[in-house]
């Protein structure tokens, strides 16, 4: 983000905390004291709001119609819950409405998806919800090159991206290319790991938990392919169906609630277009169909891990 703002004067970032305090996650980290104190009544790089989600995300997208290209972080991406009137009604369709006239970039990033008993109301996982929405682009990185490279790419874009961010992978390290030109595509799933007798496909945090559990299958005798979606809309189903097609059977990962969560689409689509290719039904491993608890024992359960997706492909195979 701080490249983007060196490069690109229209760059600003909005939210709650993300001043002063740094952000609740430390993610806008350093970012206040370079801009902070170069504010202006005609310089606002980055800006402490109050606690409106529809508010700010209304400005945000006002200001994005108005030549700017805002970023605005939510504390947690169940607050956007709030928003969902700008972003759906406005955001998502102002481009489409005005006949292609005004153009509306905005970024609008988070944490998504369970930390550590934080409870009911700051788990949820609306990836999905928003990836349903034309007009949208919504992206789920798993690894530090993908997170930086497709945040460059997201605040580049003419459209309203949804950059959903997983909690569990802030501690994720790793080494990055950073260039000025780098840019990660949308649209475009990846292989992490090749695999000949079934295909773990998932996204975000579910991505790291699918690798954990190809190791634990690999000293079976059982080789999985790990397919990292990473892009939920625009959505790559070519790099999906060939990997379903050549392993002929799918498990597919999320975090999100089992019943109606994006893994689901995926599955379907894979059910439809790969049919004459499987040798099992497809599987699905969710969450569990509860409100978050807080008790961190109960939350574990809750939330898919290595041994769940094990399970799953032994149930397969």
């Amino acid at each position: 983000m701080l490249e983007c703002m060196e490069q690109d004067e229209s760059v600003l970032i909005m939210g709650e905390d993300i001043g002063r305090y740094q952000g609740t996650f430390k993610v806008t980290r350093n970012i206040f004291a370079k801009y902070g104190d170069k504010q202006s009544r005609y310089n606002l790089r980055i800006l402490d709001t109050p606690i409106t989600e529809a508010g700010f995300s209304g400005i945000a997208t006002g200001a994005a119609m108005a030549g700017l290209r805002p970023i605005v972080e939510f504390m947690t991406m169940s607050f956007s819950i709030l928003a969902l009137d700008q972003i759906i009604n406005h955001t998502a369709k102002i481009h489409y409405m005005s006949n292609g006239v005004v153009k509306c970039p905005i970024v609008f990033r988070g944490p998504g998806g369970a930390a550590k008993q934080l409870s009911a109301q700051h788990s949820h996982s609306m990836e999905g919800w928003y990836a349903h929405v034309p007009g949208l682009k919504v992206v789920a990185p798993a690894t530090p090159q993908d997170a930086y490279a497709m945040m460059k790419t997201a605040v580049a874009d003419d459209n309203p991206v949804v950059f959903y961010e997983n909690p569990g992978l802030y501690s994720i390290k790793g080494s990055i290319v950073q260039d000025v030109n780098v840019r990660g595509e949308f649209g475009k799933a990846q292989i992490l790991r090749e695999g000949k007798d079934l295909s773990l496909i998932g996204y975000s945090r579910m991505t790291h938990v699918n690798l954990a559990a190809a190791e634990l299958l690999e000293k079976d005798g059982i080789s999985v392919e790990v397919v990292d979606v990473r892009s939920l809309l625009p959505l790559d189903t070519e790099t999906i169906y060939a990997s379903v097609r050549k392993t002929n059977r799918a498990v597919v990962v999320y975090e999100d609630w089992r019943s109606g969560g994006f893994g689901a689409e995926i599955a379907a689509r894979i059910g439809e277009d790969c049919f004459d290719h499987l040798d099992a039904p497809v599987g699905r491993v969710g969450g569990l169909n509860v409100p978050m608890p807080y008790a961190r024992n109960l939350e574990l359960q809750c939330i898919p891990d290595e041994n769940d997706v094990v399970a799953a492909v032994r149930k397969l195979r």
